[in-house]
């Protein structure tokens, strides 16, 4: 996949651990294959946006047609389809989406007075590579209310579909206080932490401000 640029032996080893002994450069071994999780379904949100690019784009810090970059943290979000058995899952829709620096979603039903920004519409689509990797330039999303009562914690939305399996899940990032308080990640029963990203430093190829957030999507069969 043209997006993945090389990376250092110290980050492919800090990957390697963060994320359970998965080799971003293929799939894994018996040791670690026993030790798979399926990835958590959640569900699919209000905010599924209602208009999208077709386009396989990569990169949600811009817009088509403007010359503007998007507000905020600058993330790669990356890391592998598998299998519970360890095996890349190639050729995935991975589709993903969420809210902006501020909080708010490009949605009509979003009603958080938060801002809009106007170099970013927060929706993107590739296909895993022949190693089942995905990367997504974009930035880290802000907390936002769902209710009166309720701050969601910063989170990506995920729809993944392999050949067999298909989760719609989100991913939230590690050391977030709003985690422990979240109504749907504490309903998660089984495999909570499999839903918590790692987050890594740049490479040297990236924007030095830029983070990695390392983060495994487990199918079934694929």
């Amino acid at each position: 996949m043209g997006a993945h640029h090389a990376i250092t032996r110290r980050q492919v080893l800090g990957m390697v651990v963060a994320t359970g002994g998965l080799a971003m450069s293929g799939g894994v071994g018996p040791v670690f294959a026993q030790a798979l999780k399926r990835t958590p379904g959640e569900i699919l949100g209000p905010f599924y946006p209602v208009l999208r690019s077709v386009d396989r784009a990569t990169d949600l810090t811009t817009v088509k047609g403007k010359s503007g970059r998007a507000a905020g943290q600058v993330i790669y979000a990356m890391g592998q389809v598998l299998t519970v058995d360890g095996q890349p899952v190639k050729g995935a829709r991975v589709e993903l989406w969420q809210a902006n620096a501020h909080g708010r979603y490009t949605h009509p039903s979003d009603t958080n007075p938060a801002p809009l920004d106007p170099n970013f519409e927060g929706f993107a689509i590739q296909d895993t590579d022949a190693e089942g990797r995905y990367r997504f330039k974009t930035i880290k999303p802000g907390a936002y209310p769902a209710n009166s009562n309720w701050i969601r914690p910063p989170h990506l939305h995920f729809d993944v579909t392999g050949k067999v399996n298909r989760v719609i899940t989100q991913m939230y990032f590690p050391g977030e206080p709003l985690n422990e308080k979240d109504l749907l990640l504490q309903s998660i029963r089984a495999n909570k932490d499999g839903l918590i990203a790692a987050v890594l430093p740049p490479t040297r190829d990236l924007e030095p401000d830029s983070l990695l957030v390392v983060w495994n999507i487990v199918l079934d069969k694929g």
